[in-house]
């Protein structure tokens, strides 16, 4: 066999890996079903179940603590189910806060299947539901959660809130890619880019980061970058020993309970 041919050979099945990169990368974004949190808990406290409607039903929980306080606009992770959040929820019961988190189509149950475009939308809806219940953007505190964080962002641009809350962020889909597929060109086949280094700048609201330094999926350089790019008045919980999967211990608690004064 020729250098040619052989070349040709590994040139179509280079273009074959693309292909199915390309057609199921979805599929290696979003994980439904997986859970990459702790063991499930039972819930502390007691929330409402309710479907906010979207391109299709959410199913969404509601907690409602005391009308005076400002409500949480939780928006989860690439994996797993609400369930798997419990123990987050759980901590953030104490505290001044009431809360809303949704699930996107596709997950919990929801009908649907995830994109960026799509994941805008559930967000957009729930703001708009929490608005249609007396709840105005200036009472609402959006919470991002690693992919979540990109949601969280691009809502946060178009609207002034009480204050922005992102936990383990990235910058960009699509640098983020790069870091696991150095040998894809991401810039042509992405569908889903998230790029939330251009969006952080046009967000006017005070912004909490939380990051660990060892963490193994979104480097901490990440949030780090974000935090310069973010406009004043903002906020860092930076942890030398966590990785991607926060620890909820008392400091990291702590330092949202501050946060969340501080906006009163």
């Amino acid at each position: 066999m020729t250098f040619g041919y052989i070349f040709l050979f590994l040139l179509f099945i280079y273009l074959t890996i693309l292909a199915v990169i390309y057609y199921s990368q979805r599929s290696l974004m979003y994980h439904p079903s997986e859970n990459n949190y702790l063991d499930e808990n039972q819930l502390n406290h007691k929330v409402e179940k309710i479907k906010i409607p979207s391109d299709d039903e959410l199913n969404s929980w509601y907690y409602k603590k005391n009308e005076n306080f400002k409500t949480l606009l939780f928006f989860h992770g690439n994996a797993g189910s609400l369930e798997n959040r419990i123990y987050k929820l759980n901590d953030l019961s104490k505290l001044d806060l009431n809360y809303l988190i949704i699930a996107y189509r596709g997950f919990s149950g929801n009908k649907g299947s995830p994109s960026e475009q799509g994941l805008y939308k559930d967000a957009r809806a729930a703001k708009y539901w929490l608005n249609l219940n007396n709840i105005s953007d200036q009472n609402i505190i959006v919470y991002g959660e690693s992919l979540g964080t990109a949601v969280a962002i691009d809502l946060a641009k178009d609207h002034k809130f009480a204050g922005v809350i992102l936990e383990s962020p990235f910058t960009s889909m699509l640098k983020l890619s790069r870091k696991y597929y150095p040998w894809v060109p991401t810039g042509l086949l992405l569908k889903d880019k998230y790029e939330t280094d251009k969006k952080i700048n046009k967000v006017f609201s005070p912004i909490l980061i939380l990051h660990g330094r060892k963490d193994n999926i979104v480097p901490f350089e990440m949030g780090e970058d974000l935090f310069k790019k973010a406009n004043k008045p903002k906020y860092s919980y930076f942890i030398d020993n966590d990785d991607h999967m926060m620890d909820f211990n008392e400091a990291l608690v702590n330092s949202i309970n501050k946060f969340v004064k501080s906006l009163n």
